[in-house]
Formats: C-alpha cells, sequence, structure tokens
C-alpha cells in the first residue's frame, strides 16, 4: 500500500493525546525513471513511508502518523493538515525550487507557532531550513558510500536516549564542514567519515515557539532510514520537538499595549494603601 495515501494511524493512549506526526517527503527519486527501479528495492513505500513505519513502530500510541508529499495538491500541506500537526519531518533533494512559496511560508509561521520540525538531510536546502536558519546552509559532500560513524557529543539529551556510541552506518552520503548554519542552541551529534571528514550532523534550535532538530544520516541511495539506530533517533526526535499540550500554535507578533495602570504618584498611592490593607 502507498502510505502517502494511507489513513492516519490512530491512538488508544487514554491518558494523553498523541503527537500529531506529519512526515513529508519530496517523492521525486521514488518516481524519477532513473531511480525508480532502486528506490522500489530499497524504499518500496517511499522514504516517506519508511520513516512513518519507522515512527510508528518505535513510538505506537504516542503517536498518530500520516504522510503527505510534494506532488499533492499544495504539496499535501494544506491549511487543515498543518492545523492537526504537533511535528513535521521534511525530506527533500532535488526539487526543493518547486515548493511553493505560500506553503513555506505557512509552514514557517506554524513552526513560529510551536510546531515542531525535523528537516532531514538534504532538507539543509530546502526553503523552509534556510527561511529558519537565515544561512546558506552549504556545506561539502561526497557520495562515495563512506561509512558514516555517528558520535553523540550530548550525553542524557532526549534525542540520545537508548543510542548506541557511536550508531555506525556502512554506506551513505558523505557531508562536511563548512556547514553554513548559525550556532546550534545544542550540538547532539557529530558525524566522522571514511575520508576524516567531519560533520555536525545532529543540532537543534528554538525558533519563536517551535523547536527545530537537523539530522543529517539519510539518503536515497542507501537503506538508511532502515537502520534502527536512525530509527530510534527520528523517534526521539519527535518526542523532543512536540510542542506543549498546552501550545497556541500562534506566532509571537507586535502587541500594542494599552499605558500601565499605574503612572507616578498614583503607583506610590496604590502601594501605599495596599501596605496598609496588609497590615491592617
Amino acid at each position: 500500500m502507498n502510505l502517502a495515501e494511507c489513513p492516519i494511524v490512530t491512538s488508544s493512549n487514554s491518558h494523553a493525546a498523541p503527537i500529531r506526526v506529519t512526515v513529508w517527503g519530496e517523492n521525486y527519486h521514488e518516481n524519477s525513471e532513473r531511480d525508480r527501479d532502486a528506490m522500489a528495492r530499497l524504499y518500496p513505500d517511499g522514504m516517506h513511508g519508511a520513516i512513518a513505519a519507522g515512527l510508528t513502530e518505535l513510538l505506537g500510541d504516542r503517536v498518530q502518523v500520516r504522510t503527505a508529499t510534494q506532488d499533492q495538491p499544495e504539496h499535501g500541506l494544506t491549511e487543515e493538515v498543518l492545523n492537526n500537526t504537533d511535528v513535521l519531518t521534511w525530506w527533500g533533494h532535488a526539487t526543493h525550487g518547486g515548493v511553493d512559496d505560500a506553503v513555506v511560508e505557512r509552514v514557517y509561521q506554524r513552526v513560529l507557532g510551536g510546531m515542531g520540525l525535523l528537516p532531514l538531510h538534504s532538507a539543509h536546502f530546502s526553503k523552509i531550513f534556510i527561511k529558519l536558519m537565515g544561512t546558506s546552509c552549504s556545506l561539502a559532500w561526497r557520495d562515495s558510500g563512506d561509512t558514516e560513524l555517528v558520535w553523540t557529543v550530548a550525553p542524557g539529551h532526549p534525542i540520545t536516549e537508548g543510542v548506541p556510541q557511536p550508531i555506525v552506518i556502512d554506506g551513505q552520503e558523505m557531508y562536511g564542514e563548512y556547514f553554513d548554519i548559525p550556532q546550534p542552541d545544542e550540538q547532539i551529534f557529530l558525524s566522522t567519515f571514511t575520508g576524516g571528514e567531519v560533520f555536525r550532523s545532529g543540532c537543534t534550535w528554538r525558533r519563536g515557539k517551535g523547536r527545530v532538530f537537523y539530522f543529517s544520516p539519510g539518503d536515497q541511495d542507501y537503506p538508511v532510514y532502515h537502520h534502527p539506530d536512525i530509527k530510534r533517533v527520528l523517534a526521539n526526535g519527535v518526542l523532543w520537538a512536540a510542542p506543549a499540550r498546552t501550545a497556541d500554535f500562534v506566532a509571537p507578533a507586535p502587541a500594542d499595549m494599552r499605558p500601565p495602570f499605574f503612572q507616578g504618584a498614583q503607583l506610590a498611592n496604590q502601594g501605599a494603601q495596599l501596605a496598609a490593607e496588609v497590615s491592617a
């Protein structure tokens, strides 16, 4: 079954509402003439399908998972979908420029209002990540089947729970420094590669009321999203990025405040009166 069209998995958790996760995929390589056959072997349900399945497998009734793809109307990210999304994962690579700016702005406002965002791998060049970071987000890369070691550099952080030291990925595209991103609020993972390169592969930021976790392992040419440790990191990332249950999803904005209630001598008089009432 095509998970891009599958129904939302509901939760039986009676104690707390499930985290509503939308797994977004570009869905280009899955359908391109060049990549279609290889993708069918690696990711028969698409990369978005593999990511969604991993979250459901590990988090169960703590999440309510749906998928959306770029080829759907409004890229699958309508106002209704985003209004029912607590955490959005984003994988894109070949068609970043084809994402409509209006949809990017919609996602941007939702993040500022409190939605969590997990940009994955080549989503470092996505419009939404660049907009949130305010930098070029460029990096060094090489596709030569490197071994990647993903080292935890923030032990005790919730995203690292149950993650081995290091994660070993036998085949992966190399990402290297310099990675043009603003200083992360938290550096969670650092990757090393066969050629000796290093890369800040797991970083977090807060933007407005929302939490952002960038995680680089995962490529269309390698079965990385089936790796049990990668699935664990993504599941932990979703839990970490989820907004508080009291989130209002309203982006911070200028407020026209009324004049102060107390001014000058009136403030002093009111303070003296209050003191007298307390001591009486």
